[in-house]
């Protein structure tokens, strides 16, 4: 798992599973710390599998950094396996997801 910083955005690529969350976690809280109020992006384009323990983080950082900070997480570049997770585990309820034009 590799994690990155663009501004805004908290980029990880590789995959983000039940391995990688004791990295991604303080990484994602470090991030949400240093941005005050606001969108906060996590882009998952690299990302090639995802797994239920990794979303949960994603929801729990949810969570807490709109009731603590007043802020919003976006995931963006969401391929198909973590859309896929995201509806079979219902935190799709949870989680905002950036949405992209379709092409016509």
């Amino acid at each position: 798992m590799e994690i990155h910083s663009d501004g805004p955005a908290l980029v990880l690529s590789g995959d983000f599973d039940v391995r990688s969350t004791s990295k991604v976690r303080p990484a994602l809280y470090a991030h949400l710390e240093a941005h005050g109020e606001g969108e906060v992006v996590v882009d998952l384009t690299a990302v090639r599998v995802v797994d239920l323990t990794a979303l949960k983080v994603l929801a729990v950082a949810t969570r807490r950094a709109h009731e603590d900070r007043g802020q919003q997480l976006v995931l963006r570049g969401c391929g198909p396996a973590v859309r896929r997770m995201l509806h079979k585990s219902r935190l799709i309820r949870v989680l905002e997801v950036e949405r992209t034009a379709v092409p016509a």
